[in-house]
Parts: structure tokens; sequence; C-alpha cells
């Protein structure tokens, strides 16, 4: 029983309190010279305007969140107050209380996915060193912090530990909470489309398209991707309803830009090459159902924001920690 507690504690000082510890010391032990959020006192008007207006969720709890932090600050910490403001604008505070919330709900998925019994990596200890890597990738990238970017990776590993589950079981149930996580996390993000593209790497053959076993549940993750995807242009129009601009030449001439590009590439074929054929199958299949995503940010984004490989380079890290097949035969 000591033994269980002591697993559990030291669990929770690893997957809890070293990330948290991680993503406190990149938001105030270092200022991002992208952007200057960490002085800005409120919203800026543009994260409620053209694309970022489709934020729904993440627009939503940043006001309720900085509302909140404001009353808590004026009517139990006004001693504390100057201190308080000294290490960043109550904005500021408020973007990394939820962000930290759900960087640590994403470390829990995490470890829930690298402790399911397909466990490529048996050992407790290198599942440890290798939920810390994963952990670093989510931090490093912060330098470019935003109100949606983490809780849209919580919702996109909850995605995968669904499609893991109904991988092995194919219970009706883990598919219709996977299609509910994609509906929902479209209104965070449009990160939610690259769900549909783990669930057609491990369940869909391209060699061989006359097998449409798993072409329904397919389709029906599409539908729940496309539906709050349009009806958002529909109910909250805009002048630029799906992009700012277009920055693909800047994209490809720029030192930064290919710094960022080179980041997702390396990261990417970093887990890539670990992995035996079947799982270098899989991300290969990953990598083509993901071209939709890869194509608008090549067009659409910046490639210095290296946030936008993230979701790949995790989906890469978790396909090698698995013994994968076709699902035809698994």
């Amino acid at each position: 029983m000591l033994k269980t507690i002591d697993e559990k504690f030291s669990g929770f000082l690893f997957v809890v309190i070293l990330p948290f510890l991680l993503f406190f010391m990149s938001y105030y032990g270092f200022e991002s010279a992208y952007v200057g959020l960490k002085t800005m006192k409120q919203a800026p008007e543009f994260m409620f305007s053209s694309v970022y207006a489709y934020r729904v969720i993440p627009n939503f709890l940043m006001l309720e969140v900085f509302d909140g932090l404001n009353f808590l600050i004026k009517n139990y910490f006004a001693s504390q107050e100057s201190f308080i403001l000294k290490n960043g604008t109550v904005f500021y505070h408020s973007i990394f209380l939820i962000n930290a919330f759900f960087f640590i709900l994403s470390s829990i998925v995490l470890n829930r996915i690298l402790n399911k019994n397909s466990l490529y990596i048996s050992d407790r200890k290198l599942k440890r060193v290798f939920h810390l890597l994963a952990v670093f990738f989510i931090v490093i990238v912060q330098y470019v912090p935003t109100n949606c970017d983490l809780i849209a990776i919580f919702f996109y590993l909850l995605g995968v530990l669904l499609t893991i589950k109904y991988y092995h079981n194919r219970k009706i149930s883990n598919l219709l909470l996977l299609c509910f996580t994609v509906f929902i996390s479209t209104f965070v993000r449009e990160t939610s489309c690259l769900n549909i593209a783990f669930f057609g790497a491990l369940f869909l053959d391209v060699k061989k398209p006359k097998h449409t076993e798993f072409l329904k549940e397919t389709v029906l993750l599409i539908i729940s991707f496309v539906l709050p995807y349009f009806a958002l242009k529909l109910v909250i129009p805009q002048k630029t309803s799906f992009f700012e601009g277009v920055y693909i030449i800047k994209n490809f001439t720029s030192p930064f830009n290919l710094a960022g590009l080179m980041f997702g590439v390396l990261g990417y074929y970093f887990f890539f090459q670990m992995g035996n054929a079947g799982q270098k199958i899989i991300m290969k299949k990953y990598l083509f159902f993901s071209l939709p995503y890869l194509l608008m940010i090549t067009f659409v984004g910046l490639f210095w924001e290296s946030r936008l490989f993230l979701p790949m380079i995790l989906t890469a890290f978790i396909i090698i920690s698995y013994h994968i097949k076709n699902a035809y035969t698994a």
C-alpha cells in the first residue's frame, strides 16, 4: 500500500508539478520577444475580429478569467497588487492561468496515453523520459503565447487518446466521444481537423481504397468538424472569415520563418527515424491526411510560429510509442 501511495505521489510530482514549474518558468522567467503580451492591459481588439473571432471558447474563457482575476485582486489581494502587476498585467496573468490549466490537463492525457497496455516502450523510467521530452516540446513553443493553443492541444490529445481506445476495443462510445471532442474543439481552433488525419492514418489504407470498413466513421468525424466550422462563419460574419493574408513568399524568404519550418520538419523527422517499418507507414499516412492543414499554414500561417507544428510533432511521438498495425489486422 505504501508503495502504491509513493508511486502515485511520484507520478503527481512528475505529471503535474514538474510540468507546471517548467511552464511557469517559460512565462515568468523569459519574456517573449515575438509579441508584447506581457504589457497588454486588456485583450487586444484583433482577438475578437477576423479569423480570431472564431476562437469562441478561448475568447470566452479569457474574458471570464480576466474579470474574475481582476475582482480577486481588487477585493482580496489589494495589498499585493503592486507585486502582482510588477510581473505582468492582469491580462497576462489570466492568459497564463488558462494556458497552465490546459497544459496540466494535456500532461495528464499524455500520461494516460503513455501508460496504455499496448505501449511499445515498457520501461516506466523510459516512459517518463519520453513524457518529459513531449512536455519540453510544448513549453519551448510558448515564445508565441496565445489564448487558444494549449486548449487546442488538450482537446487534440484527448481525441488521440479516444482514437487509440477505439482502435483497440471498437466501442461505439469511444467513437461518439471522439466526434464530440472534434465538434467542441472546432470552437477552439482548426487544429481539430488533425484528429481526422490521425484517425485516417490508423484506420484507412490509401493503397487499398476498396477497404471501406472505417469510411463511415471517418465521414462522421469530418461532419463533426465541418458543421461547427461553417456554422461559426455564418453566425459570426467577418470581412476576413478564412485568413488574414497570404504569407507563402514570406515563409520561404524570411530566415525566422525558415528556422520555424526546419524546427517542424526536424522535430517530426526526429521521431520518424526512431520508428519501425509499421510506425513509419502510419506516420507517412498521417502526413498525407494532414496535407490540407500543412497547405493552410504554408499559405496563411507563419512558419516562425512553430506552435503550428506542435500537434504533428506530438503525434509522431505518440505513434512511435505503440505497436500499431494495419487496422484491418489489428
